[in-house]
């Protein structure tokens, strides 16, 4: 039984001890998602870049999404004449290789045709929801190419812990977390 007990400690102890972060890659991922959720894309892009020069290579989708918040940002601060400029010349011939990026792009410059946004039909793009999608599918593409998941691991093994403890239950008496949110330890002799 305690034989038992310490091999799943010791598998819990070595799933997080191998759980492989870098925590330099994940300050350069938030300075990514902050620069997009500020919207600052040009920075972003030029940061995606400096991490790996691959990742807007082979997504297409992920590198017109930048550039048309890129653009929302431009409409957003009163940029009309170098929003137009930037629309012709950099995602209107992707919208011709790509009809649903040619009908994302419509949409985005359909913001051009209203005075006040607020009460437009196409609104919602100004709104911080739009530069969190954004900002959420770069930090997925981040993690894709670092070999990482997308989903976070803790509440896996959270999950497994708590596994781990109801099996635990019915072998031994041992100190309980019972409450995952503080990580108090529940002393055993009070039960």
């Amino acid at each position: 039984m305690v034989r038992w007990c310490c091999e799943l400690f010791e598998l819990c102890s070595a799933l997080l001890i191998t759980a492989d972060i870098d925590l330099s890659t994940i300050t350069d991922r938030m300075a990514v998602k902050k620069a997009v959720q500020c919207g600052n894309v040009e920075d972003a892009i030029e940061k995606v870049n400096d991490l790996n020069p691959e990742i807007l290579d082979t997504n297409p989708q992920l590198f017109f999404h930048l550039q048309q918040q890129r653009l929302i940002e431009l409409i957003r601060n009163g940029k009309v004449e170098e929003a137009l400029e930037f629309a012709q010349e950099e995602l209107a011939p992707r919208g011709e290789e790509n009809q649903s990026f040619l009908e994302e792009l419509e949409r985005t410059v359909a913001l051009l045709a209203f005075e006040d946004v607020s009460n437009c039909p196409v609104g919602d793009l100004l709104d911080m929801s739009q530069r969190l999608k954004t900002a959420s599918e770069v930090n997925a593409a981040i993690l894709t190419s670092q070999s990482h998941e997308k989903d976070p691991k803790l509440p896996s093994l959270l999950k497994m812990l708590v596994w781990a403890q109801n099996q635990l239950d019915e072998k031994a008496i041992y100190p309980r977390i019972k409450d995952l949110s503080t990580a108090k330890l529940e002393d055993p002799s009070a039960s």
